[in-house]
This record gives structure tokens, C-alpha cells and sequence, in this order.
């Protein structure tokens, strides 16, 4: 008599060889009903590798605990994309993941590794929206050899093992930006760009590839020096009330960093309705924004989308433990104008 395969289980279990060949080897969550009948009917057939499958359902029958270090919690997108973060831990297929988050308003490197360590040592899986900086960085590495994968999101970091990165691709953002500046404006001319940082790489890329495009395809624009909100409001505020001030003739601003909300208060005190303005991000502020003519084109990412697949990559990097490589998950950003909000 042959021994039963991983067809016959199937089979018996009324499911595809290729759930079994997940729930043995981990390669995407099972639902753990599925799973109960796979070790069900393996356990009656006989097949050897039985004990495995009971030692996976019993490793995701283990709580799991993410945790997400987000920015400051005053920021509309942090405060939807926090939603989003908890709707998709409770959507895993995992009985019990929980999401435990934590905003920051202080965005020292220190205080950011601090914050890190100190949510590392009480979750599974960790990821975060930092600056990528060498204390940061070391951060992530003594996480990694103490076996807590660590993922960045919206921005990438450039630590050697963290676990993976999710969100868009920040190069077309920026080109996308320049497009859309270059086709939107009635005339050439001086165009704005306000940063929070140079230190996050996601704004540093739009930065670069906004130029770039702008340099190559629309000559005619010239794109001022850069101005930094470092992500507070009233800073970007009072850096875009500084740039119309010194340039009553700007014909574009390209709003690549956080601070959003600044940017918007003094475009509608300096009332310049021929200005277009490009930004990031669906928010209550920058729907009304495209709606008053404040706003001209959003780009946004996607957050429910980036949460889902920021959270599968979390739980599979936890169940599959350091043997896994680097996990890369670039998603399509989503482009809102008054016609479609």
C-alpha cells in the first residue's frame, strides 16, 4: 500500500494541493477552518507529515501583535491611515492579530529609535514612517539580529535588513507631479516646492524626479529653491505665506511633504485662484481644497491597499522567520482632481 500524498489530503479535505502545500509551508495564511480540515484529513489518512501541519496551526493559532509607528496623530493622513491599519490586522486570516499603534510628535532620530524599541519588545512585527537616518537605521539592525522583522512604509529606509518596504513608487509621483504642473499651468513660469525633509526618501525622489522631468520635458519652468515645513503645519504655512510674498508672479506649487493643511491656510489667505497647486494625499482638507479651487491635482496613496499589504507582509515575515528575504510591495498611487473626488 503507497503511502497517502499531498493529493490524496487535498482530496479528502476538499481543498486544492496547492492550500495544503500553504498551510505546510507557510507560504500564504490559511484560513484556520481550512486548515483544521487539512490536518483532519491527513491525521485519517495517515500521511507522515501529519505532526507538521498540527505544529503550523498551532504557531498561527499564537496571538500576533503588530505594531505601526506612525507620525503625529494632529495629521489627517496618520489618522485615516491608522484606521486603515487596524481594519486590516483584524482582516488577516489569524484568530487573534492585534494592532497596537503609536503616533509621534517628536521626530528627533533618538526619540524615534526610542519609540521603535519600546514598541519592538511588545509586538511580533514592527513597521514604521521615519526619516531614514544612522540612528534609525541602527535601530532596525539590533531589531533584526534580535529576531523582530522590521518594515518601513510610505517612505523607505536604507538599513541593510530591514524587512521589506510598501508603499508607491516616489519617482513617478514626483514625474506625475511635474506632468501635471507642466499641462495644468496657462503659462511658464516659477514654480514652488515645500518638503517636510530631505531625510525621507519617498520626499526626496519626488523631489528629484519633479525637477528632472521638468528639466527635461518644460524647460521654460523654473522650479525655486526648496522650501522645509519639517512636517509641522504652521511651518508650511508660514513658508508658503514666504514664497507668495517674495514671488507674486509663482505660477505652481508642488506640495511633496507633510504639512499640508499649512499650505492650504495660506494659499486661501493669499486668495491667488490662477495658482496651481499639486499635493499628496485624499484627505477631508485637500477634498474641500480641490473642491474650493485651492487644490488643483492629489496625488494619493492608496491606504487601505498599502495597509492590507502591509500587513500580509508583516504576519508571513512572522510566521517565516529570518529565512525570508526582503519583501517589496510598490504599489500604483491613485491621481484626484475636482472632476472624480
Amino acid at each position: 500500500m503507497t503511502e497517502p500524498t499531498m493529493h490524496d489530503v487535498a482530496r479528502a479535505a476538499g481543498v486544492g494541493v496547492a492550500t495544503v502545500d500553504r498551510v505546510i509551508n507557510r507560504r500564504a495564511p490559511v484560513r484556520p477552518d481550512t486548515a483544521q480540515r487539512v490536518l483532519d484529513a491527513a491525521e485519517r489518512l495517515g500521511f507522515k507529515r501529519a505532526g507538521l501541519i498540527q505544529r503550523r496551526i498551532s504557531e498561527q493559532q499564537r496571538p500576533l501583535k503588530l505594531g505601526f509607528l506612525l507620525q503625529s496623530q494632529r495629521s489627517e493622513f496618520y489618522q485615516a491611515l491608522g484606521q486603515a491599519l487596524r481594519q486590516a490586522t483584524q482582516a488577516l486570516h489569524h484568530p487573534s492579530a492585534t494592532a497596537e499603534l503609536v503616533f509621534m510628535d517628536d521626530l528627533t532620530p533618538r526619540k524615534v529609535a526610542e519609540k521603535l524599541h519600546a514598541l519592538a519588545s511588545k509586538v511580533d512585527a514592527v513597521a514604521l514612517v521615519a526619516a531614514d537616518h544612522p540612528v534609525i537605521n541602527q535601530a532596525v539592525q539590533e531589531l533584526h539580529a534580535q529576531g523582530v522583522p522590521v518594515f518601513a512604509f510610505v517612505t523607505d529606509l536604507t538599513a541593510p535588513n530591514v524587512a521589506g518596504y510598501v508603499g508607491i513608487d516616489n519617482r513617478k509621483m514626483g514625474r506625475s507631479a511635474a506632468w501635471a504642473m507642466a499641462k495644468l499651468c496657462p503659462r511658464p513660469g516659477k514654480v514652488g516646492l515645500i518638503l517636510g525633509s530631505h531625510r525621507y526618501l519617498c520626499q526626496e525622489q519626488c523631489e528629484v524626479s519633479f525637477r528632472s522631468y521638468l528639466r527635461e520635458s518644460a524647460a521654460p519652468f523654473v522650479v525655486l529653491e526648496t522650501m522645509v515645513s519639517l512636517e509641522d503645519t504652521n511651518l508650511a504655512q508660514a513658508a508658503t505665506l514666504e514664497l507668495l510674498h517674495l514671488h507674486p508672479d509663482l505660477v505652481g506649487v508642488y506640495v511633496a511633504g507633510g504639512g499640508i493643511e499649512g499650505v492650504l491656510e495660506a494659499l486661501r489667505e493669499a486668495n491667488m485662484p490662477g495658482l496651481v497647486t499639486v499635493c499628496h494625499d485624499l484627505t477631508d482638507s485637500t477634498r474641500q481644497a480641490l473642491l474650493d479651487g485651492l487644490a488643483t491635482v492629489v496625488l494619493s496613496h492608496p491606504r487601505e491597499w498599502m495597509a492590507r499589504s502591509l500587513c500580509d507582509a508583516m504576519a508571513a515575515a512572522v510566521q517565516g522567520g529570518k529565512e525570508r528575504g526582503r519583501r517589496q510591495e510598490v504599489l500604483p498611487f491613485t491621481v484626484y482632481s475636482v472632476a472624480n473626488v
